[in-house]
């Protein structure tokens, strides 16, 4: 049993905080804490962290924070540096091509890299500075109450049901995911994440590199999609390269409900990675050869393909209840859409240690949560609502609408400046704008010599 002081820090002792899930956004959090000057302290409710998943992006905004954090060459070794994004048509017709990252004049790379690579790349680095006793594993958090004074929380091990921990924190922050305890604490009648009508399968496939070798492409429209991007070497020349096939199997415009009609059964929204046999959405996808990609052939070579319903949550009036807040998809959990789910987390995680940086000595740190609250809840929750008009992807849709049996000449179909607004309109939604991107600094705190305006 893990076993913590109940008492708060004495005078002049740093806040200790209490993160709920040991994730991407949890384990960046504890290190920008560290950074500000706090006593973070991660709890995770797997026994062990496995390397799970498949690849994500990191997006430039984020990986700045990174680089400030000294991650810098781990990332380069763990991901590929992206140098192009492509949209095209179910057919192959290309739409749009924008350089990513440094090719695209960022100060910082955009990286594609495996999700479980990069998360242990974090546990390691969190074990390391902070020290192993600010991680605790098999530590599910069943329930907490605030008080005047802070936080006490009950863990408990979700295999036996048994009260592993009784903590007291000066903070608690819900980074517990989609189905966060902490946002259900304070959102007792919330439903379910909501089920779009839509499915993704994942995988990963050694392969030729295509395009450039660095590049990520989407072709297809909104009910149908496939996207793929390498996300690391693999054997004899070939690349790791990471896949999603996407399929609308029930009424876009009817969220949160499953006809079933084009599967084998209903989604499962709380189960996020049952894996599946390609023959379940193959057939669908199997005239989807390129001269630069063999779709078909890259969904037969993955070893495993996971089956995942993309759905999300509304977003909510606040997430900041006395000493008690939440981060990442606990706060906003979005679709994935514009390669940003991450990146967000990791923009919370900043926030918030500037937040509390900024706390004046002997002040509530209730207000602090407050001000971090009010820096991020307004822009995520206008990415999970552009995300759901499918955000810079909107492009394949409107070339399928004006042309579904394709064209001659894709200006007879949209402009370029149409294409470029659309671009634009998000990276300056999402923060990534390049302009005002690198005007910030390279460190987190830049007084202390570790920065961030971010």
């Amino acid at each position: 049993m893990a076993r913590m002081s109940r008492r708060s820090p004495s005078p002049g002792r740093p806040p200790v905080v209490l993160i709920c899930g040991g994730g991407i956004g949890g384990l960046v959090a504890a290190l920008c804490l560290d950074r500000a000057g706090l006593h973070p302290v991660v709890f995770e409710a797997a026994r062990q962290i496995r390397p799970l998943g498949v690849g994500i992006n990191l997006l430039p905004h984020a990986v700045r924070i990174l680089t400030a954090l000294d991650l810098g060459p781990a990332l380069a070794s763990a991901g590929i540096a992206t140098a192009d994004l492509r949209y095209y048509t179910r057919r192959g017709e290309p739409i749009w091509a924008e350089p990513r990252g440094i090719d695209a004049g960022y100060r910082w790379p955009q990286y594609s890299v495996h999700r479980g690579e990069l998360q242990m790349l974090l546990l390691d680095a969190v074990r390391t500075r902070l020290g192993p006793d600010r991680v605790h594993t098999g530590h599910a958090l069943a329930s907490f109450e605030t008080t005047a004074s802070g936080v006490e929380a009950t863990f408990t091990d979700r295999t036996s049901g048994n009260t592993v921990a009784n903590v007291h924190g000066d903070l608690l922050i819900g980074a517990d995911g989609i189905h966060s305890v902490v946002r259900a604490h304070h959102y007792p009648d919330e439903r379910e994440p909501v089920f779009s009508g839509r499915l993704l399968w994942r995988g990963v496939t050694e392969a030729d590199p295509f395009l450039t070798g660095r590049s990520m492409i989407m072709a297809g429209h909104a009910n149908q999609k496939f996207v793929a991007y390498p996300i690391g070497p693999g054997s004899s020349g070939r690349m790791r390269i990471n896949w999603i096939a996407e399929r609308c199997v029930s009424d876009p415009s009817n969220r949160g409900r499953s006809s079933g009609a084009e599967t084998d059964a209903t989604p499962v929204v709380r189960d996020w990675n049952r894996t599946v046999d390609p023959s379940h959405f193959l057939p669908w996808f199997e005239d989807w050869r390129f001269p630069w990609l063999d779709v078909p052939a890259l969904i037969r070579g993955a070893g495993a393909v996971y089956e995942f319903p993309m759905s999300d949550r509304d977003p909510v009036a606040r997430w900041s209840f006395g000493r008690t807040t939440l981060l990442g998809d606990a706060a906003h959990p979005m679709y994935p859409v514009g390669s940003n789910g991450a990146s967000q987390a990791i923009l919370d995680a900043l926030a918030l240690a500037n937040a509390l940086r900024h706390a004046e000595p002997g002040s509530d740190l209730a207000d602090a949560l407050t001000s971090y609250e009010a820096a991020r809840l307004g822009p995520t929750s206008q990415i999970v609502l552009a995300n759901r008009q499918q955000g810079p992807e909107a492009v394949m849709q409107m070339v399928e609408e004006r042309a579904p049996d394709g064209f001659k000449h894709l200006s007879d179909v949209i402009s370029d400046a149409e294409l470029a607004d659309t671009a634009r309109h998000y990276k300056r939604l999402a923060g990534f704008d390049p302009d005002a991107l690198n005007r910030q600094g390279d460190t987190l705190f830049p007084e202390t010599d570790v920065d961030a305006d971010a």
